[in-house]
């Protein structure tokens, strides 16, 4: 955007990122790296997760009340760092706002196909997202001769908000070694983390699936195409310090604090507010 001297003005706004829990932290943490200058606004709506295992109807309105939240800060983008609500209302909610809505299907979907070696791809989601077929579609329209294998981890999520991501945990070994069983027997060489909580579980499941299986993640990739594209829209700010994050929940503030801090490397306890959005 040029001012009427001519001189290049960039968008100082904030980016708005949701996920249905801490999950979409994985995208943040990224977006904060390609694009260190971005103030963020993240809600985590921690007191509905999970949304996988919830209806369509049900997803929708509440990604709505999750858009419609962030959407009142005025910002210049909005990111729904969640697979499920991707999957079933990325649609409805691009359609609603003159903001660019980023989802987080298609970049690790073009990921998975140029990365693939024999033609497999796993696929691993929440049920909602492996219901709607979204990872198959996305791929099928890059590369039609892939061979697809989808499982729903249904458990991980629960697993990523208690904290129980380590390697060694017996109970998250367990689960993971019975839902990627199928995805072994195919032999698949790329896995796609079809949720942004996942990433948080990839020491575990690299640990179950071994490590010729290549992980990808859909919160970095998403991440790389959002500062790519804010780029070509000269939309990035033009902040030479450090952005800021502004962390919303709707559930406790403790919990995620702690977790947060974890996850994001960098202590977050009294930046959390807890709201309402229903």
């Amino acid at each position: 955007m040029l001012s009427g001297e001519g001189l290049l003005i960039l968008d100082s706004r904030a980016i708005g990122v949701f996920d249905s829990g801490l999950g979409g932290l994985t995208t943040v943490k990224k977006l904060s790296e390609y694009m260190p200058g971005e103030d963020i606004i993240y809600l985590g709506d921690t007191g509905r997760v999970p949304y996988g295992s919830r209806g369509k109807e049900t997803i929708i309105r509440y990604a709505g009340q999750d858009a419609a939240f962030l959407a009142g800060f005025d910002i210049k983008a909005m990111v729904i760092a969640c697979n499920t609500v991707c999957s079933v209302a990325y649609d409805t909610l691009a359609s609603t706002y003159d903001i660019p809505v980023y989802e987080v299907v298609s970049a690790p979907a073009k990921t998975a196909v140029s990365a693939t070696k024999n033609g497999k791809i796993g696929i691993i989601g929440t049920a909602a997202t492996i219901r709607s077929r979204a990872y198959e579609i996305a791929i099928n329209k890059e590369a039609p001769q892939m061979k697809i294998i989808s499982e729903p981890c249904p458990l991980f999520v629960p697993l990523v908000e208690a904290g129980r991501t380590d390697a060694t945990d017996i109970a998250a070994l367990t689960i993971a070694k019975d839902y990627l069983k199928p995805l072994q027997d195919e032999n698949i060489d790329t896995l796609i983390l079809g949720c942004t909580h996942y990433p948080l579980l990839a020491d575990v499941i690299s640990k179950v699936i071994g490590d010729g299986v290549t992980l990808i993640d859909s919160g970095v990739e998403t991440a790389k195409m959002v500062a790519r594209d804010l780029g070509m829209l000269d939309k990035i700010s033009s902040n030479k310090l450090k952005g800021t994050i502004k962390y919303f929940v709707t559930d406790s503030i403790d919990g995620f604090s702690m977790l947060a801090s974890k996850i994001l490397e960098s202590e977050v306890s009294g930046m959390v507010e807890q709201v309402t959005i229903e």
